[in-house]
């Protein structure tokens, strides 16, 4: 069974049609709406989840961009999933704009064919993105629905190395435990607390910086086509209904992003496409193996999927 942690900011009906999508009785779905979205969406989601077995709200906070909070909202819905049952062995986050497509028996299968893998994009900071750095080198508050950058220079944890990557992951049962539970990762939550963007930074650190957590895949089963946004910015298109060939082949589980509001159609394409049975039946990609990316800890590899 598979754990599903959703943040929804708009747009309540794309969600209700991403929920339905990949709703299956003995999953678990805990669902965050951002307290600033305003309580008529919050209301609107809840009523919507009554129904469903195994779906829950979470409290509404504040999920600011850029913020420690997006981090400290995952971690409350890993910690209520744990809670809501003890037999689920993946966890998956998603936010209101993906589409899986997969249909949920074919991603249960495809992670009971990759037991004990991790699917997060994991990099080695200073080597791979050292444009990066600033965001850890630095003191960053959050505070008043903003970030503010202090100026203020810091060093990193000693012995530690940092790691980035996206959002997104599909991560084992365990890793959550000990990543909401562990005393060890405190000092990963103090550290990222003030720092930019740490939901594209923390999980991939406290993973990478920990052993005994598998083989790290790095890859996170996204189908994202990123484009410029700005001079060196970039940002995930949305996809439309001439992509859906290219959608419909791919051999990740999920797609962002998506704008019902501007293109409903690719969205029906794709649920007529992941209730066929012939995207019920997993089959192991014929990927040629690559070798695994250097890791700072001998008893794990990570992979470039």
């Amino acid at each position: 069974m598979i754990a599903y942690f959703l943040l929804v900011h708009r747009y309540p009906a794309q969600f209700k049609r991403l929920f339905t999508a990949i709703y299956l009785p003995g999953n678990q779905y805990v669902v965050h709406v951002d307290k600033s979205s305003g309580e008529e969406l919050e209301r609107d989601i809840s009523a919507f989840l009554k129904p469903y077995q195994g779906a829950e709200l979470l409290e509404s906070r504040d999920a600011l961009w850029g913020g420690y909070s997006l981090v400290e909202a995952e971690l409350r819905g890993m910690t209520r999933l744990l809670e809501m049952d003890s037999q689920w062995s993946h966890y998956i986050n998603l936010s209101g704009q993906d589409f899986p497509l997969k249909s949920q028996n074919y991603i249960r299968q495809f992670f009971a064919a990759n037991p004990g893998k991790q699917f997060i994009r994991a990099l080695d900071q200073a080597k791979e993105r050292p444009d990066t750095m600033n965001r850890i080198s630095h003191m960053f508050i959050e505070e008043h629905g903003k970030m503010t950058a202090t100026g203020v220079a810091r060093p990193y944890m000693l012995g530690d190395t940092p790691f980035i990557g996206t959002q997104w992951k599909a991560v084992t049962r365990s890793f959550c435990e000990y990543v909401c539970h562990d005393r060890r990762v405190d000092r990963f939550k103090v550290f990222y607390r003030n720092s930019f963007i740490a939901d594209e930074a923390f999980f991939q650190t406290v993973m990478m910086n920990s052993a005994g957590h598998g083989i790290v895949m790095n890859d996170d089963l996204r189908m994202i086509d990123w484009v410029p946004d700005g001079d060196i910015k970039l940002r995930p298109r949305n996809y439309e209904e001439s992509d859906f060939e290219e959608l419909r082949c791919s051999t990740d589980l999920f797609a962002r992003k998506f704008d019902a509001e501007h293109e409903t159609e690719i969205l029906s394409l794709l649920e007529n496409h992941i209730a066929s049975p012939a995207a019920d039946q997993y089959r192991a990609p014929g990927k040629t193996p690559r070798m695994p990316l250097s890791s700072p800890l001998s008893d794990r590899e990570l992979i470039d999927a």
